[in-house]
Order: C-alpha cells, then structure tokens, then sequence
C-alpha cells in the first residue's frame, strides 16, 4: 500500500485443492504443497518483514513460522488470538530468535495476559469489530507505526476470508495442487458477498506438479 496510508503491504498465501479445500475439517492440518511450492512458500516468508496466522492454525498445527526451505532471514510471526488461548507449550513461544507478537482482544483475560507477558510475548491490544473478530485495520496500523512494511498472511480460513472481505489484502499467492478433497474452503458462503476481489496483472506457474496463481488483488470489476 501507499506509504501515506500508514499500512503494511499484504500478501495472502495458502495453498488449495481443485475444488477450493484448505484442509478436510477444520482442527485437522494437511499437507497440501509438493516440495518445490513449498519452497516457494518460505521465499515469500524471507521476502517479507511479518507472517501472521490464527490462533486456530497454531492449535492444530503448532507451526514454527520461520524460513527453514531457502536462505533468508525469519520474518516477525504475528498470532491474532483474541482470547489468548495460544499454548505456552507451542513452539513460537520455544524461538530464541525473535519473540512472536499476539493480537488479541482489550478485554483478554489479565491471568493469561500476564503469563505470556512473562514469557516475553509482546500483546498488542485491539478492539473488536461485532462478529469479524478483532480490528484488522488497526491492527495494520500498529504494525506499520512499528517498522512493518509488508506482512504475509498463510491462515486459517477465518482469517484468510476476514482480510478478503474487509478489503485489506494487496497480493495473493495461491497454490493449487492436482486433487479434490471435498473439505473446508477458504470463503465460506455464510462470508461470501459482492464485494470478493478478482486478480489483476495475473501470472501462473508450474512447480512440480502444482500450479500457483500470482496476482493483485482488484474491486474495480464489482
């Protein structure tokens, strides 16, 4: 985005299946990517200064976030976790490099608060928006005010589906992989509306047997 918008660069990335799955059910990860898409994956992390993900993502999978595939440096991971539910167990919270940032809501319970304060998790404390979940867009205020110019979003759903439909998201990486899976797509019909972006200045490579889509994100059609 433009520098006097005070807002982050937003790349969406995830990986699909032909008929839009993201996984089987929600809570039950899958791998989806095949190895060289999943190197490219990890050049976007290096690529950009934030990768944000739900706190249903660290859950189900318990990622590490960081660049592992490519050299490169790891980017900050952001956790949205309104409740402060993330496990003091998980392996974000395991990194020695870096300490993760959790967004959650102003009225998070103060115990867990000040157990992930003693952990060294810095909070970022934000109000939330009737049934979207917490203010994304002071959220991407907050980040640009602290030297965040571009953030890459991997998931789940839920957050990958927010930053769509509120319109916040600037770039998408999409992989598609060879199979159907008949399980939990990235917009649910219950969020789907009119104002759904299409891809601009659209590219389409082959990495191995995948194909990823690379596109800006563009209203101007609706």
């Amino acid at each position: 985005m433009a520098e006097n918008q005070k807002k982050p660069l937003v790349t969406l990335s995830y990986a699909q299946t032909l008929d839009g799955s993201l996984t089987i059910r929600r809570g039950r990860p899958i791998g989806l990517s095949g190895p060289q898409s999943q190197r490219l994956t990890h050049r976007l992390r290096a690529s950009h200064d934030a990768i944000l993900i739900g706190i249903g993502t660290v859950l189900s999978d318990d990622p590490q976030l960081t660049v592992r595939l490519v050299k490169g440096k790891n980017p900050q991971p952001i956790i949205l976790d309104s409740r402060l539910r993330i496990p003091l167990e998980c392996q974000l919270l395991r990194r020695q490099d870096c300490k993760v940032w959790v967004a959650c809501a102003v009225t998070a319970e103060e115990t867990r608060q000040r157990r992930l304060l003693q952990r060294g998790v810095e909070l970022i404390p934000l109000p939330r928006r009737g049934d979207r979940g917490l203010d994304l867009e002071k959220l991407l205020q907050e980040l640009w005010q602290r030297g965040i110019e571009s953030v890459m979003v991997e998931g789940g759903a839920k957050v990958l589906t927010s930053f769509l439909t509120e319109r916040l998201a600037d770039l998408a990486v999409i992989t598609i992989v060879p199979r159907w899976l008949g399980g939990v797509n990235v917009i649910s019909h219950q969020r789907a509306s009119d104002q759904l972006p299409s891809l601009n200045h659209v590219r389409y490579e082959v990495f191995g047997r995948d194909v990823v889509v690379f596109g800006d994100l563009d209203w101007s059609e609706r």
